[in-house]
């Protein structure tokens, strides 16, 4: 996601920086204000999103990173500083936080990518994405499908 994050806004930096044109079209109330400053805010308002998107699942990274090279140092190492679960899930906390903020900038981003071609296409993409971000919030089904229990060579049940 940061990836795409950084590759759309220099896209996006690319066309705002060109000379290229919108024509205005016939009808406005169709298509959209497509004034030079409406077209400006609009790549303006995507540029400042992605950047902040891309920013969100870098900063994510950097703390899954930690959390994984921290998890694996031994205790013996540093006498001088204990790292303690509490810490771990303390950092592994904000490393989903800003993963879910990035996410919720990245998906909020595509209305506003099609605001370029008009409000008709912003509404009827945020119709379709209210089912995919209640599907990424909510888990639907009780999950007890998945389970599976082994038992090893001695009694022993594992799931």
């Amino acid at each position: 996601m940061a990836t795409t994050s950084i590759l759309l806004s220099a896209g996006l930096a690319a066309v705002i920086s060109s000379t290229y044109s919108v024509k205005k079209p016939l009808n406005d109330s169709i298509y959209g204000a497509h004034s030079e400053f409406m077209v400006a805010l609009k790549y303006v308002t995507l540029l400042t999103i992605f950047l902040f998107s891309f920013f969100c699942h870098t900063l994510s990274i950097r703390f899954f990173n930690q959390v994984s090279i921290l998890i694996c140092t031994p205790q013996d190492v540093l006498s001088y500083a204990v790292i303690t679960p509490e810490y771990l899930s303390e950092l592994l906390d904000k490393g989903i936080v800003l993963s879910t903020v990035g996410n919720r900038l990245f998906y909020s981003a595509f209305p506003l990518l099609l605001w370029i071609f008009g409000p008709v296409l912003v509404f009827l993409c945020s119709v379709a994405m209210i089912p995919v971000l209640y599907n990424l919030d909510f888990v639907c089904g009780n999950g007890k499908q998945h389970i599976v229990k082994i038992i090893d060579k001695g009694g022993d049940n594992y799931v």
